[in-house]
């Protein structure tokens, strides 16, 4: 297993600036190949799919293709893969279409811990239709998400819940596959929002028996759009709005109008960049994915842990990552000082760490931080120890040495 963050790095033309980023939870900056391959898409013959002329036959290899790589990806198969314009947008169009089936009385259990992408779209759905909700807790001193939590809300109406692979504000990553078997044994499907997993771990949807699983290439360095993944079987039971001559196959019939063919090209690069991430990895692309993955977690848990110290050696932070099993996501406050006054003086060092809630408004209100939230520190593949350690020392000189 072998990483090589001076190789990665020089892959990123943006980090030419000299801006120590951290703000790769929001979307990671981008590599050359991903570039290069939005940009050959572009400068090709291209039109609509088909398979007589150059431009239809290209269109259409772009499709499958960026297919493939993201069944390769997430463990799943490459026609049941859905491209969004989102991923919010991706599920509020399958809580709409599930919606359908709920009826007065059945229940859709969200968690305090989502994204609101994966909160209010079910919210709304079941509003519409007379589906109750109800709210699964986590613990806000540990960060913790347990089964125990999603136990306590199950019902046998209970129809779907919709859970975080990992938090976006505080990286917390709850048991999945145990949550898995308790949604399934209550007869309900589960909807995994991995938009924040997907960017520090590899994927594997059927070990972690997610129904669907959504996730954003702009945040493991690809463009932006979105993506769904469930079992082609499961998408054939599901009948969406579409217009009378678009293609009622799986998974066409989900997505409205042309594709971004172009964006299809980067996010195929960006998957085949992630599989290159361990130099010494070989055979298919999805084991170089898994090995790549290991190679950035390790990576990654050394810089979180030079992080852990460097901040446990400050005055006046409060960390509120702290579960268990958690991607390299730090939420920092900093009591009797704004962290809006943080981030301003940090960018001002050439440090980007955002502060905000960063639409997970339900987590930081439970965490006691209202709508404010507080100064997220997300670590990506380019992250190095320089990055860090300017990091701390920007806090340092902003809590006054």
């Amino acid at each position: 297993m072998t990483y090589d963050v001076s190789a990665v790095r020089a892959q990123f033309p943006a980090l030419a600036a000299g801006t120590a980023h951290f703000d790769g939870p929001g979307g990671t900056q981008t590599p050359q190949p991903v570039i290069d391959a939005v940009a050959n898409a572009l400068s090709r013959p291209l039109s609509n799919r088909g398979h007589l002329l150059a431009g239809e036959r290209n269109a259409d290899s772009l499709v499958v293709e960026a297919r493939r790589a993201m069944a390769d990806l997430l463990g799943a198969e490459p026609s049941g893969i859905v491209f969004g314009r989102s991923a919010t947008q991706l599920v509020y169009d399958l809580s709409r279409i599930l919606a359908t089936t709920w009826s007065p009385g059945d229940e859709v259990v969200v968690t305090r811990l989502d994204h609101d992408s994966n909160i209010r779209p079910w919210i709304q759905a079941a509003e519409r239709v007379g589906a109750t909700v109800r709210r699964a807790d986590f613990d806000p001193e540990t960060g913790e998400l347990t089964s125990d939590h999603i136990r306590a809300v199950l019902s046998d109406r209970t129809r779907l819940v919709a859970v975080t692979a990992a938090s976006n504000l505080i990286g917390t990553r709850p048991p999945i596959a145990e949550i898995s078997r308790l949604v399934h044994d209550a007869g309900a499907l589960l909807h995994v929002d991995g938009v924040h997993h997907t960017a520090h771990s590899a994927v594997d949807v059927e070990e972690l028996g997610a129904d669907f699983f959504v996730c954003s290439p702009y945040k493991f360095l690809g463009p932006h759009h979105g993506v769904l993944t469930a079992r082609p079987e499961l998408l054939e039971t599901l009948r969406p709005d579409k217009l009378l001559p678009s293609s009622d196959a799986v998974p066409e019939r989900f997505e409205l109008g042309t594709l971004p063919y172009e964006l299809l090209a980067g996010t195929r690069a960006a998957v085949d960049f992630l599989a290159g991430l361990d130099a010494g990895a070989s055979g298919t692309r999805r084991r170089r994915l898994t090995a790549s993955f290991a190679a950035l977690e390790e990576h990654e848990e050394t810089l979180r842990t030079r992080l852990d110290k460097g901040l446990s050696s400050l005055n006046g932070i409060r960390v509120h990552s702290r579960a268990a099993d958690r991607t390299p996501t730090l939420l920092l406050t900093f009591p009797g000082r704004s962290t809006t006054d943080a981030y301003r003086f940090l960018a001002e060092r050439g440090v980007h760490a955002p502060s905000g809630s960063f639409y997970a408004v339900e987590a930081s209100r439970r965490l006691g931080l209202g709508d404010t939230g507080g100064l997220r520190v997300g670590l990506a593949p380019y992250s190095n120890g320089e990055d860090a350690d300017r990091l701390v020392a920007g806090l340092s000189e902003f809590l006054g040495g």
